[in-house]
């Protein structure tokens, strides 16, 4: 015996048709401005272009000729070195900060903004100015630059050096502002997150008689652990993709000692305008970050699980 299915009712037709209406000019905007842009650059991995003229489909020879890329590999080197700095550096410094700040101290409200500054600063601005602090040049056989002026009036002349031009240091003063102006947005988050922490808690573990360390590990940490592993993704993929601060610092000059993949990417297609090339960096670059979200997300959720 068969049943007579009962039609959907006009009004919640009517519903759904409004419903698909309110989200399709955002389908629409985000299938022209990322849908279609990753489409044609994973297109163009497959080719052989140099920007004006026809396109030679070579199939995977870019990405055969990336996986031996010294100078490619070396930024990815480049870019994570900069995101352990960020990973410990940074994020140290922010959540000593945040703690700090959490509690009633004079003042907190003021440091709050002065912290936040830095990230809102443009990093063209944060990269000239620390540029003409570490400035590099010479004049009369003696480093200059504020940095080195200053070491000097304090007896310290003989660590001047060249911070911007030595392939020892270049790349931990970019690490180093980087993480400078990072922070900022960690010391938030962190911030908010203590926040959100029940004071009760604290008061019962003083009751049992714990320490301060006690309570910090025992109390703070397990109710950080969340915000912590969002500022950590955060903090990793910022880091990975950080090549502004760079070209403000030192341009492209250090090849292969402060190349990053971004600016990697752009080499390739201002100079030898090797767009399939680029692309195909591009879109590896896309599968490391893809994949360090991934294993990330996964941790986050074993620990949340925790």
């Amino acid at each position: 015996m068969t049943t007579a299915t009962t039609p959907k009712p006009k009004k919640d037709m009517k519903s759904m048709a409004e419903n698909y209406l309110f989200i399709i000019p955002a389908v629409v905007i985000f299938s022209i401005f990322y849908i279609y842009p990753f489409y044609d650059i994973l297109n163009l991995s497959l080719h052989e272009w140099k920007g004006i003229g026809p396109k030679i489909f070579v199939g995977f020879r870019n990405f055969q000729e990336l996986m031996v890329d010294k100078i490619w590999w070396k930024s990815i080197w480049n870019a994570t070195y900069i995101t352990l700095w960020a990973l410990t550096f940074q994020n140290v410094l922010a959540f000593m900060l945040a703690l700090a700040c959490d509690r009633e101290i004079r003042f907190k409200k003021f440091y709050r903004v002065v912290f936040f500054i830095p990230p809102v600063l443009s990093q063209v601005v944060v990269g000239l100015i620390w540029r003409w602090i570490l400035y590099a040049g010479q004049q009369d056989g003696q480093h200059i630059g504020l940095l080195n002026h200053f070491l000097s009036q304090i007896g310290l002349s003989h660590l001047a050096n060249n911070w911007l031009s030595d392939p020892k240091t270049a790349l931990t003063m970019i690490a180093i502002v980087h993480c400078w102006q990072g922070f900022g947005w960690g010391f938030i988050m962190l911030l908010a997150g203590l926040q959100t922490i029940d004071k009760q808690l604290y008061e019962a573990a003083k009751v049992d008689g714990a320490s301060s360390w006690s309570q910090f590990w025992n109390v703070t940490m397990p109710m950080m652990v969340p915000v912590m592993l969002v500022v950590v993704i955060l903090t990793v993929l910022g880091a990975m993709q950080a090549f502004i601060l760079v070209l403000s610092m030192v341009g492209q000059g250090l090849v292969f000692h402060t190349e990053v993949p971004v600016t990697r990417i752009l080499a390739a297609m201002q100079g030898t305008k090797q767009f399939g090339y680029a692309c195909a960096m591009g879109v590896n670059f896309a599968i490391i970050l893809i994949a360090v979200s991934t294993i990330m997300k996964l941790f986050s959720n074993k620990m949340k699980q925790a």
